[in-house]
């Protein structure tokens, strides 16, 4: 069997490393709040080219936890593309805002032209997302942030290591966002998240909020008693100890992983070339990361089945844009908001398997299989 991801013969590398570290933390704590997640954040933060870093719960705490540290929340209205999962729309709604969408271009990016149509007195922020490992177009997003005065929060929860002109994905906008969900280009064995920023008056307003809000306080004595006070209304939401130990041995090998995603991507294209199926473009200002690679074909339905008849199991991202979703199609209330693009492709799109493990062997027989289908 093949799936569209695995991460069996990645834990089997890292075993080892793995059971170790977590054992260190059992036998000599702290569980929470400890020096191997002050470490994590240093390194990981470090990475992605930015000053200051927090790890959190998951992603969608994270861009939550983004929009509170900058005044974002009730009657404000914060920009997005409904081409995304849901979380990220789920963050913006927790923090109370609305939520404008934008279609997408050829690339499966926010259309950065048709951002401007949708700005509005209530508008704060615009969170481009960096679909499937590759990067929106920032400088055109900047832009139009200065010229509207509005803050922008990088979703990279599917982009850890990809860049735009060089530049890696969260370190360009105000803050980014990151999720350390298993599937992901930089996954743990659970659940995690992150936020960057350059910004030091943001960085201190996240680390608290994402820790209920507390910070040390002198008893009126004027001794620390070790205790917590909250001075606002936060939340909880934490990168326990163990994660950060699991993410320390892993985060070696990161630049390894994506180089390896490109080849087979690189592969996936010299090989499928030429069918009737829409593969994945990279734009020149980026460094794809491949955190999943989608194609398209009117007759994705079929051609998925055909596939599991020969065992091999692929994946849709995503099956129903946000915007007509119950939960959310309320925030598409104006006729004129047109989203065809992201309507047209979630009828088309599919994802075929890619992680750092695959084998030669395993892609060569997901390619052959496509091409019985499709020739």
């Amino acid at each position: 069997m093949i799936k569209v991801w695995d991460y069996s013969k990645e834990y089997e590398l890292l075993r080892d490393d793995i059971l170790g570290a977590v054992d260190d933390v059992f036998k000599n704590g702290p569980l929470i709040f400890g020096p191997r997640l002050e470490e994590f954040e240093e390194k990981f933060t470090k990475f992605h080219e930015c000053k200051f870093g927090i790890g959190v719960g998951n992603c969608t705490d994270a861009i939550t936890i983004a929009l509170k540290a900058m005044d974002i929340g009730i009657g404000d209205e914060v920009i997005t593309t409904s081409n995304t999962a849901v979380p990220t729309v789920t963050a913006i709604v927790n923090a109370g805002s609305s939520v404008k969408f934008v279609d997408i271009n050829e690339f499966s990016l926010m259309d950065v032209s048709k951002i401007e149509e949708q700005i509005t007195k209530k508008t704060k922020a615009i969170i481009p997302v960096h679909m499937y490992g590759q990067m929106c177009d920032m400088d055109e997003i900047m832009k139009i942030s200065k010229k509207y005065n509005l803050r922008v929060i990088e979703d990279c929860a599917q982009s850890h290591g990809a860049t735009y002109k060089n530049k890696k994905a969260g370190s360009i906008g105000d803050m980014g966002c990151y999720s350390f969900y298993p599937t992901k280009i930089f996954g743990a064995y659970g659940d995690g998240g992150f936020i960057t920023t350059n910004n030091d008056t943001f960085y201190d307003r996240m680390r608290r909020i994402r820790f209920l809000g507390m910070e040390k306080k002198k008893m009126s004595s004027g001794h620390w008693n070790g205790k917590y006070y909250a001075v606002e209304h936060g939340t909880n939401s934490r990168l326990d100890e163990v994660h950060a130990a699991i993410m320390l041995k892993k985060l070696p090998y990161l630049n390894e992983w994506i180089t390896k995603r490109r080849a087979i991507a690189d592969k996936y294209k010299k090989e499928l070339s030429g069918l009737n199926l829409r593969l994945p473009q990279e734009h020149p200002d980026n460094k794809h990361a491949y955190y999943i690679y989608v194609v398209a074909h009117p007759n994705r339905d079929e051609i998925m089945k055909n596939l599991e008849k020969k065992d091999i199991y692929l994946n849709i991202s995503y099956p129903w844009p946000i915007h007509i979703m119950d939960a959310y199609k309320h925030f598409v209330t104006n006729p004129c908001t047109h989203l065809e693009k992201t309507e047209e492709d979630a009828k088309q799109i599919f994802s075929l398997p890619m992680y750092p493990t695959l084998t030669d062997e395993e892609q060569n027989i997901v390619i052959k299989e496509i091409k019985n289908i499709l020739m």
